[in-house]
Formats: structure tokens, sequence, C-alpha cells
């Protein structure tokens, strides 16, 4: 059953992304199914982590309104950092700060980890099991619960609801 979830997921994002490529005409549509569907056969037994992915119309909202709440984000930490750097002297206080997830699936692990990494002023350093090292630019607390709020805890409340 796992497989044949993770082969639909990968099914439609790869005809998804073949669509927005290659556009709608009726020759596009159907090498774009015919592909798609031997590369969902083939690779979908390498993507089986995907079926902690939730396909339900909960978690598809949740996915736009995280999309939406990672761009915030990301504008604000943008500005943040842009603040800091042309300011006279230059208020950092840089370290690596250990946070805390919940998530227990990889793919949302990954999700949450490169969304911190493209957040400007962190950085994801490493991850081990529910544990990520976090380079800040800012450390504002070294406690685990702290910092896992200031960081973590935006992008996971949506992250939870997508993932298992």
């Amino acid at each position: 059953m796992k497989r044949i979830k993770s082969g639909i997921i990968l099914f439609l994002l790869l005809f998804l992304f073949w669509v927005l490529l290659a556009g709608t005409g009726r020759n596009e549509i159907i090498v774009g199914g015919l592909i798609s569907a031997v590369l969902s056969l083939l690779f979908s037994p390498r993507v089986s982590k995907m079926g902690c992915l939730k396909l339900n119309p909960k978690a598809i909202f949740f996915m736009f309104l995280y999309i939406l709440v990672f761009f915030r984000e990301l504008i604000k930490s943008t500005f943040d950092v842009a603040r800091r750097v042309i300011s006279k002297n230059l208020p950092i206080n840089p370290g690596i700060v250990k946070v805390k997830t919940k998530l227990s699936c990889p793919v949302g692990r990954t999700i949450l980890a490169n969304s911190i990494t493209l957040t400007p002023g962190t950085m994801t350093v490493e991850t081990k099991g529910e544990y990520f090292y976090i380079h800040w630019i800012d450390i504002q607390s070294d406690n685990i619960q702290e910092a896992t709020e200031s960081i973590v805890s935006t992008f996971e409340k949506y992250l939870e609801v997508i993932f298992e």
C-alpha cells in the first residue's frame, strides 16, 4: 500500500512539473503522462519514504499555508540580516544551538532543515535523531526549548499536519 501511495504521489509530482515545463498541448500531455508513469513505476520503491506525506484536504491546505509562512519568515529574516549588516556596530551574537523537532518523517525533517537553512541568519549544520544543530546569527538563548521555539516551531506546526 505504501508503495502504491508513493507511486501515485511521484506520478502526480512528475506530471505536474512536466505540464508546467512543456505546456498543455495534447501531445505534451500524452508524452508527459507516459514518461511520468514509467518513471513512477521504476522509482517508486526508492521514494517510499514519501509515504508519510498525508494527502487529505487539511494537509493540502496546510501545504499552501506553509509556503506562505515560509516566504513571510524569509522576508522577515532577510530584512533582519540586512539591518545587521548595514549597522555600524554589527549587532550579532553568532553560534551553534541545539534544537529539538517533533517530526518523525524523514521527508518532513529534511524540509524543516532546508527551510531553516534557506532562511537568512540560520543554517542547519547537522541533524542527529530528533535534534538539529543550527548556526544562528544572533543567539537569543542556548536553552533547547527557547531556541526550538524561536527557530523551529514556526515551521514545525505546519509540517506536523502535512507529514505523519
